[in-house]
């Protein structure tokens, strides 16, 4: 039986902010990218409280020189990656 990709918002939150640390950046660094007037979507995203939407998935993608899927984490990662 195929299962569907979940993803994991706390893993996916963990892997944001750490690699906004290692592109050493702050979180008031990625609030002034993305034109944001508070950081507390970025806090909510790092907390796994809230996903990025698609557009800002591409954005930090870019910021980050990393693929989309090196952001996201999946509740089984052999079922996103389609091993069996």
């Amino acid at each position: 039986m195929n299962m569907i990709p979940v993803i994991d918002m706390a893993g996916t939150g963990r892997n944001i902010a750490v690699l906004r640390r290692n592109a050493g950046l702050t979180v008031k660094d990625l609030q002034m990218i993305f034109g944001f007037g508070t950081p507390q979507a970025i806090y909510k995203w790092q907390q796994g409280a809230a996903m990025p939407t698609i557009d800002n998935l591409v954005v930090l993608s870019a910021v980050f020189g990393v693929s989309i899927e090196d952001i996201l984490k999946f509740q089984n990662d052999s079922v996103a990656h389609g091993a069996a």
